[in-house]
């Protein structure tokens, strides 16, 4: 076959070339190729001369020394100017100048040949062609670059896309073309803005993809009373819309990617689209619009004006989700949203710290960030997701902190550091009864032994003992003993430590509180203040004589009575009391206070006075013979008007030296006991009256001991019962505890057993005193006594229900009557239970029949006595009494029978109740439970005439109880019986019993009672009246105080439960309050006016004495001022007080815990007050701030910062219960208020600017300006909290304060003013104050980047820290630029030739379109393949201008997709020395590896061909977009058809060629074609032959080798070798 061909077609003459990639050795000159010989005619090797023969070829040297170059003489010259300084000098200039050489032969960068495609008219079957051919991807897009049609645009452009199914890429580039065209017109003007169409065609994009969500529609929800059938039937419902509707959202969102990766759809205006879209949404459309949010959130989570809403969008479909009743289908949803949020989360956190996100959403925030991460870890994301979780619940933790912090939500409580432990102290001191014991009383702890801490603690202890703001004749005893047990421990601890002891330090500390204290030095607490000192000096804790010595030593003037104006210490040292006088001592005083010359003493006069007062109200003690008579306890005050006002110490030294050894010396002389009686109680009332307790306890335990009779024991008792407070707080009990037992052992003895000593012994001991035995005696004489009063018995009598012997009593004229009928009766029915019930019950029977027997008064009574004594001997025989009998009668059957007894019935009984009361068998509690609270609890509920009427006779009874037994001090119970001094003295007693616990708080909880009798306009006047009188009385007694402030909590309750009620009417309520206010303060009236108790002196409602008390009325009148304001009629007149309230509180200067309390007291008021607190605090702040002296002072401003802040306190905690969001938004503050501070903050902001601007350098001034600058902020966010509507002014005023709050976050963010307190305050202030103005910006107008800093990340100082401005870059309004531009700038040299960068490049993606072009031209020669391969191509869109390209003057060597052998690839990198495709792990495996001919010529088996001339096998390697040759070795250039075959012999001419060789480049070739064999095929060459021309068999021996092995064919075939042609 190869012969035939052979004969039909000669072959052409094989001319010889050199390979493609050897460059010309000169490139004007035609000297050949370097290593490149080609055979010619004639050449010198084929000349057979005699030397060619016997030598070979020798080719002739062409210059006289070849191996001398200039390289040996520039390498002689550096190395003989080695040394020279100019060495390194001269070869730079001669590098600079083989550069220079090269540069001027580069050719220039030719100018831009880009065109866009344009754009032609088409009918609509060809544009329709066009389109299809757009979709044909067999189409090449330079052939449909030549005609692009135009005339479908927006949504038309993308359905025709679609429709059409053209590919992605294909259709962006012609989008591109599209839009290209559309602004070419465009681009040549000033105005020309190159991204203004991807805003355009992004408008196009979302509105296109906005209509096809909205094709995903709801049913809407039947209305109800419309019988109208709905039929709904949506796109995603039916399969074919379905699938039409996908395809179409698919392809839309496909073309969506690149649009926003390359730029052509404005990305800030697709997210600003993409967050409204989810704020619009419907749940529906929320899953399509989530899995957009999902692939696009990094654009939103580098802009805090885009991810903040959008966390609220999500926020407000997670709670949709959580309302709806679809809540199961949409757990996908609902877990994307959360995973975007904990996305957010994880890189922008400040998009959560938004208070009214918080406010809505807090709850959905917490659970959304707290919950677990999508998908369950496993192996090694366990760790990750741990980490990942913990970052969010960091994150979680602070931005609540944060949002809290600005909502002043969880204020941290302030300890009140001072006031507080004041207060504390205070209720410790005022819980002090008769129970408590004195010795478990923690008042100076450990911890009080410093002396700073001791002395304030005994500041208050002397201060509470002496205020008239507190209650109770026992403080100063209380104070005494708790300082007595500071001393006894302190001294102990000073012997065992071998220190000094605390007197001196103590008689310093009370020497220095009398010498400075306001409330000692006032002179209305002079008495209570020689009380207490007296006291001190007499059990030791406080020297006279030695407090004489220091005034004197210390010259204090004007100590004696000739001098004036006198020291405070002269009356001290008049009053105090001296209870061991010595003669030096008593001298001292003398001349201290007199002078050395005075005889007689004003003290000697009063004494003398005082003792002729004693002895006429005390005759019998001095002699005397008969007792006088006072009616009441006035007039016997009346009787010793010296005694009662002169000096403690004459009082003192009266009692002491002659009144009690005189009475002392009475009492063991008398015989007659009632005459002993009455001078005891007399003399009881004269110490009661001067306070001198101590010596009514020296005297009462006189009588003790020597009383014989049972009436004037029974007086002792009473007496240490009534005073059971100060015996308690004069630590005596025990004293008491130890006579009483010792009067009860002898009173035994005589065979009595006395049911008052023995429960009076009980209650002093309170198991603390007695000993075991003692105790267990006594326990078994009360069983015994009861056991004889009540025996036991299985069958005791019953008592019948009448007992007719009781009427019979009235008429029985026996004195004895009474008893004899009592113990019969006893007799007769001791075993029963109920025997004494019943005989109550008969004998107000038979009080109702006396008015019925006599209508003489006197009569009645008299048998009302007889009735009384009757019931008296029963009571003596109960073991128990009969009190309590007779409340449960009350409280029984007994409250119909006495609301139908007669005026005069009710004067018989009351005769009786008065006298068992008197007489200790019935207590004034039981009375008022059973008789007095029911009467007004009655009176209270009363609604019509009638019942008033019929209620009026047990009223008047019920209101006369009340005042004799509690409020009267003197009187009668009948009108021919009078009542003596003891008997007033019993009531009193029974008084003491109503004021302490358990009666005490069922006796305040009927005070609202006497409040709802007043304003019952049913009852008549005078009962009103009374009952007014009745409540004033009471509340006003200081008894009933003290019981108040030791039971503050009692009282509170007593007033908050019927205020709470919804059982009282409105008007009612501002009455109570008023009643309470007058319970608490000393007012002797109650105003009208609930804010009246402010008006006083506010440095004493503030005072801790009256704190706690003043709590409690704050708080009443503040709910009461709230029921107020909520009426229309009494709304003025509430606002007139509270404005009047809350002035008067703002402008007293207040500490700031007196702040701190105020603002605890008005928590919790409602909505209305706290509207007023709230516009009256901003009023003062307004006026705080105004008119500050230019230029401004931190010090000034300091100051008002201080003043206001306290008022800032008391409103924060005023709001803070009403900051739920249901509650919160019904507090409206005045507008102008509100327009004014802002306009007030904004000023002050730009002040304070100012001031640091000027500030730099001086460090207090930028200390004091910043701490200023923090309570602006902090204001401000408690302002924006109250923000209701906002008028044009206030948005003006607060779009301007956006822009200086930047400024100074900027200015704390680095430089001097660096502040890790004021930045993050500053910022989040800034971030509360946008998010305000954006949520409060109208509707269609909404702008997310409109507040915020219209700056770049360039504008930013360098030295902020990179926390800091990453953070401040979030706020920019800038999104990051594109990554085709990214860190891009353009540059130009100025004439110095130094690169100044400019302007950032900007994005033109509708400009840098593809280059199609047309393809390139078939080239005819290698010559034109080469000077096609230097030509540079400026034909892209980007011209290469832009980037200052220029020719270097070589080429980059670009495989041709086959792998050629290593030898071949060397030596084509060898020619050249310019940069390379090739890769530095490539290039080290090829030269690392040996040839696999190498391994073939070390065997000895090689074959040689025409590979095997001088150049080997060589490849050609085509250039790009051209055909890789597969032509075999260039022959000669001489036409001859005979060396067309060549030859596989190498020509010996050329053997000695190469071996005559010195040129580097031929000894590389000639070791390359040594191991070069054309018998030998490599595999990992091979390629597919065309035609079987191209195939020739070759005899021969394969190479016996390991490798040659591994080629074995698989086929039984002959393996084909192919040789190259």
């Amino acid at each position: 076959m190869r012969e035939g061909k052979k004969d039909k077609e000669p072959l052409p003459i094989y001319e010889s070339h050199p390979p493609q990639w050897l460059p010309r050795t000169h490139k004007s000159a035609d000297v050949g190729y370097p290593g490149f010989y080609p055979p010619r005619p004639g050449q010198d090797e084929d000349i057979l001369s005699e030397a060619n023969v016997k030598n070979g070829f020798v080719l002739a040297a062409s210059v006289q020394s070849e191996y001398s170059t200039t390289t040996d003489t520039i390498k002689q010259d550096v190395t003989k100017n080695i040394f020279d300084e100019n060495a390194v000098m001269d070869l730079e200039n001669l590098m600079n100048e083989i550069f220079s050489r090269r540069v001027e032969n580069i050719p220039l960068i030719p100018p831009s040949t880009f065109k866009i495609p344009s754009r032609v008219t088409a009918n609509d079957a060809k544009r329709q062609a066009w389109f299809a051919d757009l979709a044909n991807p067999d189409v090449p897009l330079y052939k449909l670059g030549k005609s692009v049609p135009h005339g479908a645009k927006g949504h038309d452009l993308l359905d025709l896309l679609h429709t059409n199914n053209v590919a992605i890429h294909r259709a962006v580039w012609f989008l591109r073309v599209f839009g290209a065209n559309e602004t070419a017109g465009l681009r040549n003007k000033p105005s020309y803005n190159p991204t203004q169409y991807s805003v355009d065609w992004a408008i196009v994009v979302t509105s296109y993809l906005k209509k096809q969500l909205a094709d995903i529609a709801l049913p809407s929800a039947p209305r109800p009373g419309l019988n109208i059938k709905q039929t709904f039937k949506g796109v995603l419902s039916d399969a074919d819309t379905k699938e039409r509707w996908i395809s179409r959202f698919t392809y839309c969102l496909k073309l969506l990617k690149t649009f926003y990766s390359e730029g052509l759809v404005d990305n800030r205006i697709f997210l600003v689209w993409l967050v409204q879209q989810m704020s619009s949404c419907n749940l529906a459309q929320a899953g399509f619009v989530a899995r957009l949010a999902d692939e696009y959130l990094d654009g939103l989570l580098g802009n805090r004006a885009l991810a903040r809403p959008f966390v609220e969008a999500c926020l407000t479909k997670l709670s949709e989700i959580h309302t709806t009743f679809a809540q199961n289908h949409l757990m996908d949803l609902e877990g994307l949203l959360k995973t975007l949020l904990q996305r957010i989360c994880m890189t922008l956190s400040d998009a959560f710290v938004s208070p009214s996100v918080w406010t809505a959403h807090s709850s959905l925030i917490t659970e959304a960030l707290s919950s677990n991460l999508a998908g369950q870890p496993g192996g090694d994301q366990l760790q990750s997701h741990k980490d990942v979780l913990s970052i969010l619940l960091d994150n979680l933790t602070d931005i609540k902190r944060r949002n809290e912090a600005m909502l002043f939500r969880n204020l941290p409580p302030r300890a009140l550091a001072r006031m507080g432990s004041v207060v504390a102290d205070i209720q410790v001191l005022n819980s002090i009864s008769s129970t408590t014991d004195l010795e478990s009383v923690a008042f100076f702890d450990d911890a009080s032994d410093a002396a700073s801490t001791f002395g304030e603690k005994l500041d208050i202890l002397l201060t509470w003992s002496v205020t008239p703001l507190q209650y109770g004749e026992h403080r100063p005893y209380a104070a005494i003993t708790l300082l007595r047990r500071w001393r006894e421990r302190n001294g102990n601890r000073a012997i065992r430590r071998d220190v000094s002891s605390p007197e001196a330090f103590l008689q310093d500390q009370l020497f220095d509180w009398l010498d400075s204290s306001d409330i000692a030095g006032e002179p209305g607490n002079l008495r209570s203040v020689a009380v207490l000192f007296g006291k001190f000096v007499k059990h030791e804790l406080f020297s006279y004589a030695n407090y004489v010595t220091r005034l004197i030593a210390r010259g204090e003037p004007s100590l004696s009575y000739t001098q004036e104006p006198g020291s405070r210490h002269r009356d001290f040292l008049r009053w105090i009391p001296i209870h061991e006088l010595t003669p030096s001592l008593v001298n001292q005083r003398k001349v201290t206070l007199h002078g050395a010359r005075a005889r007689e003493t004003p003290e000697d006069l009063s004494e003398r006075e005082i003792r002729r007062e004693i002895r006429a109200v005390l005759p019998i003690v001095f002699g005397g013979v008969s007792h006088p008579q006072f009616d009441s306890i006035a007039a016997f005050r009346e009787s010793c008007p010296t005694l009662l006002v002169a000096p403690r110490f004459e009082q003192v030294r009266t009692y002491k030296q002659w009144f009690l050894p005189n009475f002392r010396n009475h009492a063991q002389g008398s015989v007659n006991q009632e005459n002993l009686l009455k001078s005891y109680c007399t003399a009881v009332e004269l110490l009661d009256m001067t306070k001198c307790f101590g010596s009514m306890l020296e005297l009462s335990l006189i009588i003790l001991e020597h009383a014989s009779s049972v009436d004037l024991l029974t007086a002792v008792n009473e007496t240490f019962h009534r005073f059971a407070t100060i015996w308690t707080s004069m630590n005596v009990t025990g004293t008491i505890t130890a006579a009483l037992h010792a009067a009860h052992l002898v009173w035994r003895t005589r065979g009595i057993q006395m049911r008052s000593l023995l429960a009076l012994l009980v209650e002093m001991d309170n198991g603390r005193h007695l000993d075991v035995t003692s105790r267990e005696h006594v326990a078994a004489d009360i069983a015994s006594f009861t056991h004889a009063l009540n025996p036991e018995t299985d069958h005791p009598n019953p008592v019948p229900s009448r007992l007719p012997e009781i009427l019979l009593l009235a008429e029985d004229p026996n004195p004895e009557g009474p008893s004899i009928l009592a113990n019969s009766l006893w007799y007769k029915y001791r075993t029963a239970f109920d025997w004494a019930w019943k005989v109550w019950d008969n004998t107000v029977a038979s009080l109702r029949l006396i008015p019925n027997m006599t209508n003489e008064t006197t009569n009645r009574h008299s048998i009302a006595l007889r009735y009384g004594h009757f019931l008296l001997h029963i009571d003596k025989h109960l073991p128990g009494g009969f009190d309590d009998q007779v409340l449960q009668w009350f409280l029984g059957t007994g409250k119909n029978e006495v609301s139908g007894l007669c005026a005069e019935a009710w004067d018989v009984l009351t005769v009786v109740l008065l006298y068992l009361c008197i007489q200790g068998a019935l207590s004034t509690t039981s009375i008022l439970r059973g008789l007095v609270y029911p009467a007004w609890q009655l009176a209270a509920n009363v609604s019509s005439d009638h019942e008033a009427q019929s209620l009026r006779r047990y009223l008047e009874a019920a209101n006369r109880l009340f005042d004799l037994l509690l409020l009267q001090e003197g009187g009668s119970i009948t009108s021919t019986l009078p009542v003596e001094l003891l008997d007033l003295q019993r009531i009193r007693t029974r008084r003491q019993d109503v004021f302490r616990e358990p009666h005490f708080s069922l006796f305040v909880s009927n005070i609202p009672t006497l409040v709802f009798i007043e304003k019952n306009m049913v009852l008549s006047d005078d009962f009103r009246q009374l009952a007014a009188s009745l409540r004033c009385s009471a509340c006003e007694n200081d008894d009933f105080r003290q019981s108040c402030y030791r039971n503050l909590e009692i009282v509170r309750a007593s007033f908050e439960h019927p205020l709470q009620s919804d059982a009282i009417a409105e008007p009612l309520c501002e009455p109570l309050v008023n009643a309470l206010k007058l319970i608490l303060s000393d007012l002797s009236s109650g105003g009208s006016n609930v804010h009246s108790f402010l008006s006083r002196d506010m440095s004493t409602v503030l005072s801790p004495w009256r704190l706690a008390a003043t709590a409690i009325q704050m708080q009443f009148a503040l709910r009461q001022l709230g029921r107020a304001l909520g009426n229309e009629l009494t709304s003025n007149a509430a606002g007139e007080s509270l404005d009047k309230m809350t002035s008067t509180l703002f402008h007293h200067s207040m500490t700031s815990e007196e702040a701190y309390f105020i603002a605890e007291m008005a928590k919790g008021v409602d909505g209305p007050v706290a509207v007023k607190f709230i516009n009256n605090g901003f009023q003062y702040i307004i006026e705080v701030f105004s008119n500050i002296p230019q230029p401004a002072q931190s010090a000034v401003l300091l100051d008002r910062v201080e003043r206001a802040g306290e008022v800032v306190r008391v409103l924060s905690h005023v709001a803070e219960p009403l900051r739920e969001a249901a509650r919160f938004a019904h507090l409206q503050v005045d507008i102008p208020t509100q327009e004014m501070l802002v306009t007030v903050i904004y000023g002050m902001f730009n002040t304070v600017e100012s001031l640091l601007t000027s500030a730099a350098d001086d460090s207090e001034t930028a200390s004091q300006a910043t701490h200023t600058l923090v309570f602006l902020a902090r204001l401000l966010q408690f302002d924006l909290g109250f923000a209701g509507m906002w008028t044009s002014k206030f948005r003006e005023a607060a779009s301007n304060l956006c822009t200086t709050l930047f400024r100074l976050v900027l200015l704390h963010a680095s430089g001097p003013f660096f502040g890790l307190v004021a930045y993050p305050l500053l910022l989040d202030t800034l971030f509360y104050l946008i998010d305000e103005l954006s949520t409060q910006a109208k509707s269609g107008t909404l702008d997310y980047f409109r507040y915020y800093p219209n700056l770049t990340e360039s504008d930013l100082s360098h030295d902020i820290p990179i926390e800091y401005r990453q953070q401040l870059c979030t706020l920019l309004p800038q999104l990051p630029a594109n990554p085709v531009v990214i860190n891009l700038s353009n540059a130009y040299r100025d004439p110095s030739g130094h690169l100044v960068h400019g302007s950032p490049v900007l994005n033109r993606p509708w400009e840098w379109t593809e280059n199609l072009g047309e393809p390139a031209a078939p080239m005819n020669s290698d010559e034109e393949h080469k000077e096609r391969e230097e030509q540079v191509k400026n034909s892209a869109s980007l011209s290469l201008e832009l980037f200052a390209a220029r020719h270097a003057g070589g080429r980059i060597i670009r495989s041709s997709g086959v792998v050629e052998e290593p030898r071949t690839e060397s030596d084509i990198r060898l020619f050249e020395d310019n940069v390379s495709s090739e890769s530095i792990y490539r290039r080290d495996w090829r030269e690392s590896r040996l040839e696999f001919q190498r391994e073939l010529k070390a065997s000895g088996n090689v074959f040689k061909g025409e590979e095997g001339d001088e150049v080997g096998a060589l490849h050609v390697f085509a250039t790009q977009g051209r055909a890789p040759s597969r032509r075999t070795s260039p022959a000669s250039s001489v036409k001859s058809r005979g060396s067309a075959h060549g030859s596989l012999r190498q020509s010996p001419g050329q053997l000695s060629y190469h071996r005559a060789s010195t040129s580097t480049m031929s000894e590389s070739i000639e070791v390359d074609s040594a191991g070069t064999s054309s018998s030998i095929v490599k595999i990992s060459h091979k390629r597919k032959v065309s035609t079987d021309d191209e195939v020739e068999i070759i005899e021969g021996p394969l190479p016996n080798t390991s490798r040659m092995k591994k080629a074995k064919v698989k086929t039984a075939t002959t393996k084909a070798k192919t040789k190259k042609r």
